[in-house]
């Protein structure tokens, strides 16, 4: 059974809209626009694609990342090389890019854990709240890796929200907190 993690770039108030650009929210790219950069607190990036055995997005994450991620060589080489699982039930293989390796849609959670039950490295599901959201409610979030920014945005998508009555309980298994006052917060699911 693989382990699938959820990574994000999270506020004080749970917020993960927009941050590295302009994508409709009021304070979009504030992960680079609002916090002093520190090398050391993207750590955890590297660590990521260096262990991931395979990329899973939501429909709207993927359409974001597929007309970048594949030109960006240098800053993220294993993550292009990776096999990519897209779940969503409207997207098509005709709307799917070229030139981003092996691409797989999924149209269910139920396709998400028979990935899930094969052999390989760990699934590492990145931005996509609506998925991430699907995901825990389907019991299929092994663990969470956050970014925690010292920011309050008051508004945008967030990684939990008050819609759900579903209870989640983890374990912090590392932590870390950076000059800049960025936490890195890795927490497994207690099932």
């Amino acid at each position: 059974m693989r382990t699938l993690y959820v990574t994000e770039f999270i506020t004080l108030d749970g917020v993960i809209d927009s941050p590295g650009g302009d994508e409709g929210h009021p304070h979009a790219g504030w992960s680079f626009k609002d916090v002093d950069y520190v090398p050391e607190a993207y750590a955890l990036k590297a660590q990521e694609q260096d262990e991931a055995g395979a990329l899973m997005l939501g429909r709207a994450s993927y359409e974001l990342f597929a007309p970048v991620w594949p030109s960006m060589t240098e800053e993220f080489p294993r993550y292009n090389a990776l096999p990519k699982y897209v779940v969503s039930t409207t997207l098509q293989d005709d709307q799917l890019v070229d030139d981003w390796g092996d691409i797989t849609i999924l149209r269910s959670t139920d396709d998400v854990a028979a990935v899930k039950a094969t052999d390989g490295g760990p699934i590492s599901v990145h931005a996509s709240s609506g998925l991430a959201k699907s995901l825990a409610a389907a019991g299929l979030v092994d663990r969470y890796h956050l970014l925690v920014f010292p920011l309050v945005l008051g508004t945008g998508k967030r990684l939990w929200d008050d819609t759900s009555t579903d209870k989640h309980r983890l374990r912090l298994v590392e932590s870390e907190t950076y000059a800049n006052g960025i936490q890195k917060q890795i927490f497994d699911v207690v099932r």
